[in-house]
């Protein structure tokens, strides 16, 4: 059956393949095109997309690509940097600065087809360094944005389009479950102003995935690294159903870097499933914690976490008999993107799956990944749609490397990079609010208009409503450069001192973050949250406050859909009381922390 088509091209920012995600939940068929395919590439489709960059300015690299694309007779939207684009083709203008990060209103200042259907101000999502400051004669402003819950004007032409051309621009992205209702723009443009027929469906989506997989093992069987969470126990079942279960062999390795008695519930799990027949466990722990010794750096010990897993998987294939058999994943797209997986995208942060020994397996053709395509919400329903039990699906998202990426490490020197300008960009933004704003000296990971952003945390202490914190922190990212995380501060006071300790991964430091994480665990079970938040990652700091203790609890519940993006989730004040009481009463644990932070510009892990 031929179906219509969108082409989504790809210039390597963080939501191109969900842009394809969204336009296929329409049941429409969406494929990813590169920036300089030929022109006759683009011949077969009703629209195309033009996706984000992480390029710092319009005016980089990303600039050149088969421009002859604007030529064709179909209906072009550009998200971002294709936004920006398109301004530009068109005889617009487009400047470096003007950055938003996170939630913006979009002002619809015209009615149109795009907005069929939407308010007159909608929430949407931001992360962006430049700006369209004019159009060229054939556009007109369809929008412009202001700070989330704010009146002043932070952006002219947030949306512009023409008519005539065909030719249309969100500065935002419609494609980020964020943005209320992109859902609803971006079936207008696919649906309406494309004229696309919806006949598409996950479940082709599924079949023609599986005989992927037959095709490329042939004859042969695959090897599956089983951590037990979500993706691996569904990319199993995909597996099994595709090859049958005697020629799919588990490996679940426990690496000393898992929850509180994560590998035995995660073996009981697998063998009621109907999976334990050829399950392999292994105690890797000494392996793990021996090549992460002294290691610092987090994007080292994310590369010694992925090559150690390939080493224990080679040696336990040896010892049972099966090194020829592929090595399959449970690889999902947001690793692939994270890890500048595509032709154009940064690396954000390395995942273990994606350490250059797996890509040379991959580019060998020994490495099986039947969900690379998908993000977290289509694992779920892929995986209830093969009939593994609901509780198992929903459980929350827990990172390969284990909680090697919620230990952070240090050399004991402060960093302090940068702080004068942090201090002097916070202190009118502390008076206004009448808050204590305190940047901390250590970076963590985080993601800035599809970069990497490897910057500092500001600790905010003192009594203020929910939505005036994350207000305030959204304007802290705005005005304040070198910082990409809030936390708030869930001790009695403003701290005096906060001093960095040597530290590094140790199965005494993993053992104190094991009991804080079955903590905060267990009082979102307790509180009926479990199911309602998407995540809530448990980390820890080598930080002593006020010379007391030395770690420094932060946690981060969030609720998100995919991964790519997130938004704090708030916990009920009587949990919090809870968990202060509970975490504080750790021995070493100097003080307790919330992250605020949206993604961007923070990861959901910290490292």
């Amino acid at each position: 059956m031929e179906h219509d088509k969108i082409a989504v091209v790809d210039f390597g920012g963080q939501y191109a393949h969900l842009i394809a995600t969204k336009v296929r939940r329409l049941h429409v068929l969406a494929e990813i095109r590169q920036p300089d395919d030929p022109v006759e590439a683009f011949a077969p489709y009703k629209g195309i997309i033009l996706s984000g960059s992480p390029a710092l300015s319009a005016f980089g690299e990303d600039a050149g690509y088969t421009k002859a694309i604007y030529d064709l007779d179909v209906p072009i939207v550009g998200f971002c940097f294709g936004h920006q684009e398109i301004a530009k083709h068109y005889g617009g203008q487009v400047e470096h600065g003007g950055r938003e990060w996170g939630f913006a209103d979009l002002h619809i200042t015209a009615p149109h087809a795009l907005f069929a259907g939407l308010s007159p101000v909608e929430p949407v999502w931001m992360s962006h360094y430049d700006s369209v400051t004019a159009v060229g004669p054939d556009f007109q402003e369809l929008g412009y944005s202001t700070l989330g819950g704010g009146t002043e004007v932070q952006h002219r032409y947030a949306a512009i389009g023409s008519d005539r051309l065909r030719r249309y621009g969100f500065q935002f992205h419609p494609e980020v479950d964020d943005t209320l209702h992109g859902d609803a723009m971006i079936a207008n443009f696919v649906l309406n102003i494309c004229g696309c027929k919806p006949s598409w469906t996950m479940a082709r989506y599924v079949e023609e995935e599986m005989a992927r997989v037959r095709a490329q093992v042939g004859d042969g069987a695959v090897f599956l690294l089983i951590s037990g969470g979500v993706d691996s126990t569904v990319a199993a079942r995909l597996l099994g159903e595709a090859l049958g279960p005697e020629r799919v062999h588990l490996l679940h390795i426990d690496t000393g870097l898992m929850r509180k008695d994560e590998s035995r519930q995660v073996v009981a799990l697998l063998e009621g499933l109907g999976l334990g027949g050829h399950l392999t466990f292994v105690d890797a722990g000494a392996d793990f914690l021996g090549a992460l010794a002294g290691v610092v750096e987090p994007e080292a010990k994310r590369r010694i976490i992925g090559d150690t897993f390939v080493a224990v998987f080679e040696r336990e294939a040896r010892r049972l008999g099966i090194e020829h058999h592929l090595l399959a994943q449970g690889t999902i797209y947001p690793d692939t993107i994270e890890t500048g997986g595509t032709k154009r995208a940064d690396t954000i942060k390395t995942h273990h799956n994606r350490v250059p020994i797996i890509d040379a397996m991959i580019a060998a053709g020994r490495v099986v990944e039947p969900l690379a395509e998908l993000y977290k919400v289509e694992v779920r329903e892929l995986g209830e749609r093969l009939g593994v039990p609901h509780d198992m699906v929903w459980r929350h998202p827990f990172p390969g490397p284990g909680l090697g990426v919620r230990l952070l490490c240090s050399t004991g020197a402060p960093d302090r990079e940068g702080f004068e300008a942090i201090e002097a960009a916070l202190a009118p933004l502390a008076a206004g609010s009448g808050l204590s704003l305190v940047p901390l000296p250590f970076r963590s990971v985080g993601v800035k208009s599809d970069l990497r952003a490897y910057e500092h945390p500001v600790l905010i202490t003192g009594a203020a409503d929910w939505d005036g914190l994350l207000r305030l922190a959204a304007g802290i990212y705005k005005a304040v450069p070198g910082i990409n995380r809030c936390v708030w501060n869930l001790g009695p006071a403003a701290p005096a001192s906060v001093a960095p300790r040597a530290a590094t991964v140790t199965r005494e430091r993993l053992d104190l973050l094991r009991e804080a994480d079955a903590i905060v665990m267990d009082g979102l079970r307790r509180h009926g949250l479990y199911d309602r938040i998407w995540q809530c990652p448990t980390v820890l700091v080598p930080l002593a406050v006020d010379g007391r203790g030395q770690e420094l609890v932060i946690i981060r519940p969030i609720h998100s859909e995919r991964g790519m993006t997130a938004t704090p989730a708030r916990l009920p004040d009587a949990l919090l009381d809870a968990l202060r009481r509970d975490l504080l009463a750790l021995p070493g644990v100097s003080g307790l922390a919330y992250d605020l932070t949206t993604k961007p510009p923070g990861t959901i892990e910290w490292e």
